[in-house]
């Protein structure tokens, strides 16, 4: 994880110190597991439970000779422990799967509360600008009026989608096993896992090869990359809104904050930028996941490096960008004099569709109707001017001045968007 793009909270639940904890603790269980079933002594949990958290230099140290990550663990915690019992019965998936499942689990939980954040900032600021009309674009090009507050409704249902995917993952890796070499529960009973996986508050991987099945990793880390996907959609519209020539919305710029080491007039979307660049690192650890699922036979190792990489990195880098979109949209500078001034800089052109209708319902064929309206719209594009002036002068155009004035109202483009905002405010996430 980069510390640059890190915060306290995700980079905890990967860190070092906190993994051999999990460890630590699925070794407790599974002896506590064996003292039910009468085969350990009671007191050899006890002993484990009471020993000092292994120390990580000490654990690398050990790595280094046992070049086996969880053997060197084992050794260390059952020499402070002075039990033999440490480990009885399990293999190293035993503990790394199970543990990665929690810390799945519990990424998936920050994930969950940030896009939550997200949701109800998004929803509010939808709601505010829900009768502030500005060009919807296509293309890139003018198209119609619409409110302000409609573009941001769709964001907000988009982040309660992905809010709903992030907890179907959630649920897909928050499992465990504890089923021995290749799976076959031969020197481990079914009740010790149980009994872990439940105290741990996992489901169980109900045929495991020896380990939990990448296919649930990679669900997780495309779900990631879906919403990862969200906030670029996000952030490129408000890339698009802040150039110079539109200039509707803008981040927030600080007091102190410069936008160009050169050129001192400089306001750039800078956070909206370094979601756009996450977003793709995202995309790419999905792809991670997807390799990782075919593994030789029963296991191999061929995801292990791959997957410390890339689970740790994908969550902290979507719960950094989630954290910063939210942040970018709570302080988000709505400019909505330049969206009236950029409406009224069309010439009327956006509002074509209204008159094309009007004069079909006068009885022209569509196919008359648009060449009239083209026309007029053409020479609009290339000389200026209004097109509603130039309908009025066109002797094809048997509107009268008030139902062409009906037209050009941006009434209509307003009045039925409430269902959406019906829908949006009875959406919880």
């Amino acid at each position: 994880m980069i510390e640059r793009y890190s915060l306290p909270q995700m980079a905890a639940v990967w860190s070092e110190e906190h993994k051999l904890e999990v460890w630590k603790e699925i070794e407790a269980l599974a002896l506590e597991g064996w003292a039910a079933e009468g085969v350990a002594p009671p007191e050899s949990a006890a002993a484990v439970r009471s020993t000092p958290p292994v120390d990580p230099v000490a654990w690398k140290e050990r790595e280094a000779i046992t070049h086996h990550d969880l053997a060197a663990f084992v050794d260390l915690l059952a020499e402070a422990a002075s039990s033999e019992w440490v480990h009885y019965g399990l293999t190293s998936s035993d503990v790394l799967d199970t543990a990665s499942g929690v810390m799945m689990r519990d990424a998936a939980d920050l994930l969950l509360a940030r896009l939550g954040e997200l949701f109800a900032v998004v929803k509010r600021r939808a709601f505010e600008f829900r009768d502030t009309p500005m060009i919807g674009r296509t293309h890139g090009v003018w198209a119609e009026p619409m409110p302000f507050g409609l573009k941001l409704a769709t964001w907000a249902f988009e982040v309660a989608r992905d809010h709903d995917r992030m907890g179907r993952a959630r649920d897909v890796v928050a499992v465990g096993k504890i089923s021995g070499a290749v799976g076959t529960y031969a020197f481990v009973p079914p009740a010790i896992e149980a009994y872990v996986c439940g105290q741990l508050g996992l489901t169980i991987e109900p045929a495991s090869s020896q380990i939990t099945h990448r296919d649930r990793h990679a669900e997780f880390l495309a779900t990631i990359a879906v919403t990862g996907a969200s906030l670029e959609r996000f952030a490129t519209e408000i890339r698009h809104l802040q150039r110079s020539e539109v200039r509707e919305v803008s981040e927030a710029f600080a007091q102190d904050q410069k936008g160009s080491s050169a050129m001192p007039h400089k306001r750039n979307p800078i956070g909206s930028e370094n979601i756009t660049g996450i977003a793709r690192l995202l995309r790419g650890y999905a792809t991670v996941g997807f390799e990782d699922v075919a593994l030789w036979h029963e296991r191999d190792i061929s995801h292990s490096a791959a997957e410390r990489v890339a689970l740790p990195d994908a969550t902290g880098l979507a719960d950094f960008a989630i954290a910063r979109m939210t942040k970018i949209i709570d302080g988000l500078v709505v400019d909505t004099e330049r969206m009236a001034a950029n409406l009224e800089s069309t010439g009327g052109l956006v509002y074509s569709q209204a008159v094309l209708l009007a004069l079909t319902e006068k009885n022209h064929s569509r196919d008359e109707a648009y060449r009239v309206v083209q026309r007029n719209a053409l020479e609009t594009w290339d000389k200026g001017g209004s097109l509603q002036e130039r309908l009025v002068a066109d002797p094809d155009c048997d509107l009268t001045e008030e139902e062409l004035a009906e037209c050009f109202s941006n009434d209509r483009f307003l009045a039925n968007a409430g269902v959406v905002f019906d829908r949006l405010a009875a959406l919880a996430v």
